[in-house]
C-alpha cells in the first residue's frame, strides 16, 4: 500500500508538469501564430513556450493538431467573453460594446487564417462552441435592438466581419502595431451601429455559414 501511495504522489506533481506545459505550448502558439501566422515554425513555439520541441509533439502530433486547438481555445474564448459581457452589464449597448472590445483583445482577426489550415469545424466542440457564440451574440444584439439603442437593419454577420477585419494586422506592418489603432476603430464603428441610422445599408449581412472554411 505504501508504494502504491508513494506513486501516486510522484505521479501528480508529473500530471500537473505536463498540463502545466500544454498550457504554455498552446499559449505561445497562439501569439506565435498571430505574429507570424499559421506556418510559423514548430521548434520556435517550443522555444517560445520553453520546453523542449519532444515535448511539443508529446502534446500535439503535428502542425494541423495545434493549429485545431489554438483556434478551438480561442472561439472558446471568444464565447465566454460574449457571456460575460451578457450576464454581467446592464445596459444592452454596453454590453455589445465590452464584447467586440474583449473579442479584439483575442486577436481573432489575426487568427482567422487558422479556419484554414487543417482547423475541423466539425468536431463536436467546436461546434458547439459556434452555436453558443452565435446565441449569445445573437442576444446581445436583440437586447440593444430593442433598447432602441442599435439600429435595425444590421445583422450579426455585419458585427463578426467587422471585428476580423478591424483585428487583423495591417501588411507589410510589424502585427503589435495593430494595438495602436484597433480599440479606436472598433469605436468608431460602433457609433455606426447605434440607433437612429443615418442611412441605409446596401445589400444583406453575412451568416456565420458564410465564415465556414469550405464556402466560397
Amino acid at each position: 500500500m505504501g508504494g502504491m501511495a508513494t506513486a501516486e504522489r510522484r505521479a501528480q506533481p508529473a500530471r500537473v508538469d505536463a498540463t502545466r506545459n500544454r498550457e504554455r505550448i498552446i499559449a505561445a502558439a497562439r501569439e506565435a501564430f498571430v505574429e507570424h501566422g499559421p506556418a510559423v515554425p514548430l521548434d520556435a513555439i517550443a522555444h517560445r513556450a520553453g520546453v523542449g520541441n519532444a515535448t511539443l509533439y508529446r502534446h500535439f502530433a503535428d502542425r494541423h493538431e495545434l493549429i485545431h486547438v489554438v483556434a478551438s481555445y480561442s472561439l472558446a474564448r471568444i464565447t465566454e467573453q460574449a457571456e460575460s459581457a451578457l450576464a454581467e452589464e446592464t445596459d444592452a449597448f454596453e454590453a455589445l460594446r465590452r464584447f467586440v472590445h474583449r473579442a479584439a483583445d483575442e486577436r481573432v482577426g489575426a487568427l482567422c487564417s487558422l479556419l484554414y489550415e487543417g482547423f475541423d469545424k466539425n468536431d463536436p466542440h467546436v461546434v458547439d462552441a459556434r452555436v453558443r457564440l452565435e446565441a449569445v451574440v445573437t442576444e446581445l444584439m436583440d437586447n440593444a435592438r430593442e433598447a432602441g439603442q442599435l439600429r435595425p437593419d444590421v445583422g450579426i454577420g455585419d458585427l463578426m466581419v467587422a471585428i476580423t477585419q478591424l483585428t487583423r494586422p495591417i501588411a507589410g506592418t510589424a502585427c503589435a502595431h495593430v494595438e495602436r489603432f484597433m480599440h479606436r476603430h472598433l469605436q468608431l464603428f460602433l457609433d455606426g451601429f447605434r440607433a437612429p441610422a443615418r442611412s441605409e445599408l446596401c445589400g444583406t449581412a453575412a451568416t456565420f455559414e458564410d465564415f465556414e472554411p469550405d464556402r466560397t
